[in-house]
């Protein structure tokens, strides 16, 4: 079972149900993943959604990623990848697989940018960085093809057509 637990500053006041819209993202990545499994084992796995701003996310990616700018999305796994098949053996039945967090200001001109609706692309998003999340990466192209299709997989089983395609 998967629970998320979503946190939003005053900027993402919408209108848009965020938290119903990223345990669904967050779901449909983990089913689109090569541990879809840890969607039917008997343990309670949480991630946490942090809807935030451009200061924030700014900071956070010149301390842990060395980039002294804003991004999109952050992810900040817990778990590592080569131990998620054993998150059945919990000693509480619970495990944390990390956290995202999405800056406001990157995240609205880029989806402006594409002409599609925020909640698509924070929906791409929080997909992408679940999958992060997963261990999935984009360091090199046959890491970023795998990564990409399950994007594509996770988004199509939620009506949202392929970020990648030239339409796009």
């Amino acid at each position: 079972m998967l629970q998320t637990e979503l946190t939003a500053s005053s900027l993402w006041d919408s209108g848009q149900d965020w938290e119903e819209l990223a345990a669904r993202a967050a779901r449909a990545a983990i089913h689109a993943s090569s541990h879809a499994d840890l969607l039917a084992r008997n343990f309670e796995m949480e991630l946490s959604v942090k809807l935030s701003d451009d200061a924030e996310v700014h900071v956070l990616n010149h301390d842990y990623r060395g980039k002294d700018k804003p991004t999109n999305v952050l992810s900040f796994p817990q778990i590592q990848p080569d131990l998620l098949d054993t998150l059945a053996n919990t000693d509480d039945g619970e495990a944390l697989l990390g956290d995202i967090i999405l800056a406001y200001e990157t995240c609205r001109d880029e989806a402006s940018a594409k002409n599609i609706s925020l909640s698509t692309h924070i929906t791409h998003l929080i997909v992408h960085g679940t999958l992060h999340l997963l261990g999935y990466d984009h360091e090199n192209e046959t890491d970023a093809a795998l990564m990409e299709n399950c994007e594509i997989k996770a988004l199509a089983t939620m009506g949202i057509a392929n970020p990648y395609s030239e339409q796009a």
